[in-house]
């Protein structure tokens, strides 16, 4: 992965700050950065979500440092911006289930966490923009397909307030203290270093694991819930085109990030299949179990695109099935 580069400029020049950097999209934006010989990167997080695996071969690299710490913080957030330039802010308490069951923790980490952030970049002599992970659970109850940037329906779950939330205070820091801004809206990010177990993870982790130890596979509803599941390398390419981005129109802004297509729950267990079928992996014992809806879910996401194309340049090259077949190969490997 990353044999493609995505930006024009010489990182050699730039330090970067990934927040959450151990975890799953930040450790390979920390990936790519390095592969691609910025500077500097520094990582925090404090690993409630992430992994020290995940960025072990990176921290023993002189480009590399890790501050072991919590958004929750100011100073802590203060003292990770020093010399930086450009700050990926990916460290969230993720899963609309577990907003469910503790909104005050997602709201303290997604919401005050992310205003922390917003200050000590603010108030940094060297930070140039804040790249921030927002999230398509903002669309909520919009019926509207596909999902376009400026139609936004109401939350549905508390994590989806938490991240409209960022993109309001993103939006008053530009236009009150000017510090540039963009999010980028994922729809379901999947790929290498995503975290199969516990409790909320995500499905595509989860369903190869299951599979591989021939489990059986509980879905909610009838299968026919479609997600437009978008490729890491896409997603780091959208934040590291929005960071260097020097059109000034583009800034200030939220874009969709994915791929543009969309895939339902069943389509996505046949296509974890094959991808097994093709390592000789047998999964025959695995029966398929349609269990209960769960609240805060929506039928259908699809995403409009056109947006991050024309402003930030942002042009996806792996589709879900590429996509797939690589993360089946990387969790084949490493579990």
């Amino acid at each position: 992965m990353y044999k493609e580069k995505y930006h024009n400029k010489d990182l050699s020049k730039y330090t970067f700050l990934v927040t959450g950097g151990a975890g799953f999209i930040g450790s390979n934006l920390v990936e790519y950065l390095l592969k691609n010989e910025a500077k500097k990167v520094v990582i925090l997080d404090n690993f409630s979500t992430g992994h020290k695996k995940n960025i072990d071969e990176f921290i023993q690299t002189e480009k590399c440092e890790l501050i072991e710490g919590d958004i929750r913080d100011l100073n802590t957030c203060k003292v990770a911006m020093l010399n930086v330039d450009y700050v990926l802010h990916q460290a969230a308490l993720g899963s609309v289930p577990r907003s469910i069951n503790d909104p005050i923790a997602s709201n303290e980490v997604n919401i005050s966490g992310f205003l922390n952030v917003l200050v000590a970049a603010k108030e940094s002599e060297t930070v140039k923009r804040i790249v921030y992970a927002a999230s398509s659970s903002t669309y909520g109850d919009s019926q509207s397909l596909p999902k376009v940037e400026d139609v936004i329906g109401n939350p549905l779950s508390p994590y989806a307030v938490t991240k409209y939330v960022n993109e309001l205070y993103a939006d008053v820091f530009y236009k009150t203290y000017g510090l540039e801004t963009i999010g980028l809206r994922y729809f379901n990010v999947f790929g290498p270093r995503q975290d199969p177990k516990g409790a909320y993870a995500a499905v595509i982790p989860k369903f190869i694991g299951k599979l591989r130890n021939n489990e059986d596979l509980i879905i909610n509803g009838d299968g026919l819930h479609s997600r437009d599941f978008t490729f890491i390398e896409n997603v780091v390419q959208a934040n590291i085109k929005a960071a260097l981005s020097d059109d000034i129109d583009s800034v200030n802004h939220v874009y969709n990030v994915a791929y543009g297509e969309n895939t339902n729950i069943n389509e996505l267990i046949d296509s974890i299949k094959n991808g097994l079928e093709k390592l000789n992996i047998d999964f025959s014992s695995s029966k398929i179990i349609n269990g209960p809806l769960r609240p805060g879910d929506v039928k259908h996401s699809l995403a409009n695109i056109d947006k991050a194309k024309d402003k930030i340049g942002y042009f996806p090259k792996y589709s879900f099935s590429k996509g797939i077949d690589i993360t089946i190969k990387w969790f084949n490997k490493e579990n």
